[in-house]
């Protein structure tokens, strides 16, 4: 079993958007037995409120059902139990590797896009519009197949771990 954490700043935006978008895809390629996927944020003050609004607008306008979801906050001792931990941008991952024990894999989502270019970033849609929040979902989506795909190679080749 393969654990893929999504990490944004406060979980009510891009990362759980980004999480139920990955089930999803993950379903659609036949993974979602094989992997887990969760989501928190860097910071803990939405700790337990569900998903911003427009988000869950966002995602149910494409089909998603995202509302189940609370934000948490990430903790340390989760890179233990965590294959891959994904950033939504650089100030996140910065936080991460701050945190993380030399063996962790870090690494920016959108790094699994493979028309996105070196270092893309999901941006922070929460002081704008709804637009914003279109444009995280479609690199959400297109960052979500190419993770799905690496995992899928990874199965093929044998390997349960990233």
């Amino acid at each position: 079993m393969t654990h893929v954490c999504l990490v944004c700043m406060g979980n009510i935006c891009r990362s759980p958007m980004a999480e139920v978008v990955l089930r999803r895809v993950l379903d659609d390629h036949g993974l979602s037995g094989e992997v887990v996927v969760d989501s928190a944020g860097t910071g803990g003050w939405h700790a337990g409120m569900p998903m911003d609004e427009r988000a869950l607008s966002t995602l149910s306008s494409r089909g998603y059902d995202g509302s189940t979801h609370r934000a948490r906050q990430f903790e340390r001792a989760w890179f233990g139990e965590r294959d891959l931990v994904l950033a939504m941008d650089g100030d996140n991952l910065r936080e991460l590797r701050r945190l993380a024990p030399a063996s962790a894999d870090l690494r920016l989502f959108r790094s699994f896009d493979p028309a996105a270019p070196a270092g893309a970033e999901v941006p922070d849609p929460y002081y704008g519009g709804i637009d914003g929040f279109l444009d995280v979902l479609t690199m959400v989506e297109a960052a979500a197949q190419g993770l799905a795909a690496y995992l899928a190679s990874l199965r093929s080749a044998g390997s349960q771990r990233p």
